[in-house]
């Protein structure tokens, strides 16, 4: 491994050395794009590169926004979630907004005024310090507004039900001093969510069926609270601290009936079920950028967070006629959670493009501690990752590039066992401009992952009768070779990206059904299956028919081939033809959009899930500073969620849940934002996060 960490590091020197007497200049600033901005702006709206589409914006397109967040949806990549009132990718997975660099959100961008952005970078392949953080980043480069005051506030609330989203924000700036501050919560309070769930099975040569329908109470609450102090000196340095704390609150209560059968009896049982969970970890984060010379910068990132987060389970299930009990489960975890997430990254521009090296190291332990009726269980879990890298980003013609080298280790260690792994990750992006309005791209990954606590963890969770539910701490890493050729057209009518995709995964990690204790159970574990695969093609773009917003048709289109070759040799499959529409219209003051799908299934484990039902409309007009909306959800419909097991699972299972509350509900909200004053803006480097919560 020696020898592979000392190639690296050669490889390294050599492309920084090698590369600063090519010919072209490639250079990305908020300077260079001044220059051009005209010509973007009047002669094409997208400029493609090899791994970023850049969007410039009409003059009719800024007038019409009332602040960034209005022009990020008009990305035919991006749209309005309304649920979480946040911009969502429509080929959804991981999102990461950016502001001049800087890992930021919504609510900032909010701050800006359209007139102030000078364009937008959607990366569908994100660079090397933002790839194991989101499938998608967006950029947004502005100039520096005359604002030193910007503060708004929004809410929309149901008129039937629970359902509240709120955001406030305010930023203030006196000379190279920033401070801001940001608070959002999410809230539901659905009182009519009804499940049926139907276990069946073969267990010591007899046949059991268990059919529940049960309706419960659930809610759950989000607070996100941010706060931000930056002091940088434009071309020199950048400072930032930010401390926020992501508050977490779960419950759901409920009751029903099953109809227990074993072989030729049947008997009426009543259930009950109570459940909860919450965390709220503080979060630091500091940064710390400097300009060593006009092309050559270095930054340091350092993130850390500590808590503790705790879940409970109340389950019992009963004779009704008798009252004798047949299943209780009292489940209680406590997870103590310490993060630490430190990079150093350094930059250098040469006349042929730019290099970008660095090293990152994190390190999360989870201790967890389990109480249940089948004994008191501690477990703990340390993850050690480290990884080096040097990635160059380059333009020869109409060639564009982006090649990059890794060393990723792995090194997780549990009570059982300790896994410690090196793995080369290269990253291959290459880039064809065909026309100026057309370009190919083939993008080749290699990544490594861990698998999470909980899939690791040996805790015994009580299910329903005869079926338990633990982790596997035997679990290794799984490594994914990820590969895509990307057409792209656009011009005033369309904007088209077509995709084709082949992902496949080594020592996939596969959830499955298996005989436990001396075969009297079952018991839904993980394993290392031999491979799983992902192949298809993806559509996904917008048409304007009149060329304008007036009328945007949104689609993305994924017919897709599922494959899990599990550890026993059995292959299983599964197709698809995912799916999502969005059709919007904007005429001066008002905007209109409706949102709908066809929910297909995907393979998760030893399941089939249905993606969220979609049919939603919703309206908003705006005058001034305010911004007034309404809409409907699930037009016709409850939101509803469907899961089943394959034919190859020893465990038949169906499950369908829909939330009545949500049928028909309609929205409304307000908005008002105000900005006056000079504002500074900075542009950082690194952008890291500590591990999720973990939960069982």
């Amino acid at each position: 491994m020696k020898k592979q960490i000392t190639f690296a590091l050669l490889l390294l020197c050599g492309l920084t050395f090698a590369q600063d007497n090519n010919a072209s200049t490639v250079q990305d600033s908020v300077q260079n794009t001044k220059e051009i901005q005209e010509v973007l702006i009047k002669s094409q709206r997208k400029k493609q590169f090899v791994d970023k589409a850049v969007y410039s914006f009409d003059e009719e397109a800024l007038k019409k926004a009332r602040y960034a967040n209005d022009l990020l949806q008009t990305l035919p990549e991006l749209q309005f979630d309304p649920i979480s009132s946040s911009i969502s990718s429509i080929k959804g997975g991981k999102f990461l907004l950016l502001i001049n660099g800087v890992e930021s959100t919504e609510l900032q961008a909010r701050g800006i005024r359209p007139e102030n952005v000078v364009r937008v970078e959607y990366y569908d392949n994100p660079p090397t310090r933002w790839a194991t953080r989101a499938d998608t980043v967006v950029n947004i480069i502005t100039r520096n507004p005359e604002v030193g005051f910007a503060a708004g506030a929004s809410a929309s609330t149901a008129l039937t039900t629970g359902f509240v989203n709120g955001q406030a924000y305010a930023n203030y700036t006196n000379g190279r001093n920033n401070f801001g501050l940001e608070y959002s919560i999410n809230f539901r309070d659905y009182d009519n969510r009804n499940a049926n769930k139907v276990y069946d099975y073969v267990l010591q040569n007899s046949h059991y069926n268990t059919n529940e329908n049960k309706t419960d109470h659930f809610g759950y609450t989000y607070q996100d609270i941010a706060l931000r102090y930056t002091n940088s000196l434009m071309d020199n340095y950048v400072f930032q601290a930010k401390f926020s704390m992501n508050i977490f609150n779960y419950f759901s209560k409920g009751n029903g009936t099953s109809i227990f059968s074993k072989d030729n009896t049947s008997e009426l049982h009543g259930t009950s079920q109570y459940s909860g969970e919450s965390y709220n970890p503080p979060k630091l984060d500091l940064y710390f950028s400097k300009k060593l010379s006009k092309k050559d910068e270095i930054s340091l990132n350092v993130v850390g967070t500590a808590y503790t987060s705790e879940s409970f389970e109340i389950d019992k299930e009963w004779i009704i006629s008798s009252g004798t009990p047949i299943f209780d489960n009292d489940m209680n975890l406590k997870a103590k959670q310490n993060s630490i997430v430190g990079e150093v990254a350094y930059t250098h521009d040469f006349k042929a493009g730019k290099l970008s090296s660095g090293y990152r190291i994190s390190n999360n332990n989870v201790d967890n501690t389990l109480e249940n009726l089948a004994g008191n269980f501690d477990y703990s879990v340390n993850y050690l990752t480290q990884y080096i890298y040097s990635e160059f980003a380059g333009k020869s013609k109409k060639l564009m590039y982006r090649l990059g080298l890794g060393v990723t280790n792995i090194h997780n260690k549990t009570a059982a066992t300790t896994e410690d792994d090196w793995v080369i990750t290269p990253k291959l992006i290459l880039g064809y401009e065909l026309k100026k309005n057309q370009s190919l791209r083939l993008t080749s990954s290699y990544t490594p992952y861990s698998p999470e606590s909980s899939s690791l963890s040996p805790n015994i969770n009580q299910v329903v009768p005869n079926i338990v539910s633990t982790g596997n701490p035997y679990l290794k890493i799984q490594k994914s070779w990820n590969n895509n050729l990307n057409y792209s057209y656009n011009n005033k009518y369309f904007d088209f990206n077509g995709n084709i995709f082949y992902n496949y995964t080594d020592n996939a990690i596969n959830s499955m059904y298996v005989l436990y204790n001396n075969n009297t159970q079952y018991a839904l574990t993980y394993e290392n299956a031999q491979f799983s695969s992902r192949t298809g093609i993806q559509l996904v773009g917008s048409v304007k028919p009149f060329g304008s917003r007036l009328l945007v048709i949104k689609a993305n289109i994924y017919p897709t081939m599922q494959r899990v070759k599990t550890n026993s040799g059995a292959l299983l499959k599964n197709n698809y033809f995912g799916n999502n529409f969005t059709v919007s219209s904007e005429y001066k003051n008002f905007s209109l959009s409706y949102m709908f799908n066809i929910p297909v299934y995907t393979l998760s484990g030893a399941f089939l899930n249905t993606n969220e039902n979609q049919n939603h409309i919703f309206a908003n007009y705006k005058v001034k500073d305010w911004t007034f909306t309404t809409g409907m959800y699930w037009l016709g419909m409850p939101s509803r969620y469907k899961t089943k097991t394959l034919d190859e699972s020893l465990v038949n299972y169906k499950g369908t849940t829909s939330i009545y509350n949500n049928r028909n509900m309609i929205i409304i909200g307000i908005g008002y934002d105000f900005a006056k004053g000079k504002k500074n803006e900075v542009n950082r480097k690194l952008n890291n996060d500590t591990a999720p919560a973990a939960t069982f």
